[in-house]
């Protein structure tokens, strides 16, 4: 693990500009019945925005809304399905002070969800659905490009590396590449490493490990390792909602290697730990 800086960039996001030289957590808001962690928890409006507006108050700066789930062997979820999820929500937080973010690889969710409010493009699948990379040039939004192979059905089968950074930071170039070309600005792309899709435990934390070469790329890193199973493979297989602690120190150690965004189901917590890190660093 090497110590590395945060990047002296900001984020511009609708009338909300993120200063990415500063720590910025992401609160995670599923409105789905099957997300590995808290699925079926704020499948009703009320419940989501009330969530959303309890984790900004803990310290988060971006709500990340997600309406299908993506953990290993999720099924598929149909496009209105995932609308009728997702805008409700979008549109009852786009009243309050916070960055919204969508997590979708669907173009017509992402449009839907910008109409309504949204600022942000999340999208596990590194803008690969058909239009997707087209729909971001032309909405001209911050996206987060994060590493997966294959599909939340079968990423499982895909995780054979011959060196897993060097392997992710290459296919995210790839990624890259075809967002440039297709007009993307390069200020509003953020990296996702992607944690836990398509990556065995060792391979996670060799990621966690070296998380720092991917400040090389030249642009803005989130981490996203909250609750995932191999931070439970490191604590004797505990449940989910028993990582919190484990997922803490796995995104202080992100920041440290140059995270400007965690994604974070423990609010609170996380934002804690980075207070006393930065109290520390100002000293």
């Amino acid at each position: 693990m090497q110590l590395m800086p945060l990047p002296q960039c900001q984020l511009h996001c609708g009338r909300f500009i993120l200063d990415l030289s500063q720590p910025q957590i992401m609160g995670i808001l599923n409105v789905t019945p099957d997300s590995f962690s808290d699925g079926g928890q704020h499948h009703h409006k009320e419940q989501a925005v009330q969530r959303a507006l309890q984790m900004v108050e803990e310290g988060a700066s971006i709500i990340d809304i997600g309406g299908e789930s993506t953990r290993p062997n999720a099924s598929p979820v149909e496009l209105e399905e995932e609308i009728q999820r997702v805008i409700p929500v979008v549109e009852a937080l786009a009243k309050y002070d916070v960055v919204i973010s969508i997590d979708t690889s669907q173009p017509e969710v992402i449009r839907a969800a910008v109409k309504a409010g949204a600022h942000i493009w999340n999208d596990v699948r590194a803008l690969t659905r058909p239009k997707a990379l087209e729909t971001a040039a032309e909405l001209n939004i911050p996206v987060i490009l994060m590493h997966m192979r294959g599909e939340p059905t079968n990423m499982n089968q895909l995780d054979q590396y011959t060196n897993v950074t060097e392997d992710v930071m290459y296919e995210l170039q790839q990624r890259l590449d075809q967002a440039l070309e297709m007009g993307i600005k390069k200020h509003n792309i953020i990296l996702d490493p992607g944690f836990g899709f398509a990556k065995n435990a060792q391979q996670n934390f060799q990621l966690l490990n070296e998380f720092w070469k991917l400040n090389q790329m030249g642009y803005p890193i989130l981490s996203g390792l909250s609750r995932k199973r191999f931070i439970g493979e490191a604590l004797n297989g505990v449940p989910a909602q028993e990582r919190a602690v484990g997922s803490v120190v796995g995104h202080l150690m992100s920041i440290q290697q140059g995270a400007s965004i965690v994604r974070a189901h423990d609010v609170k917590a996380t934002s804690d730990a980075i207070n006393v890190w930065k109290m520390m660093l100002n000293q």
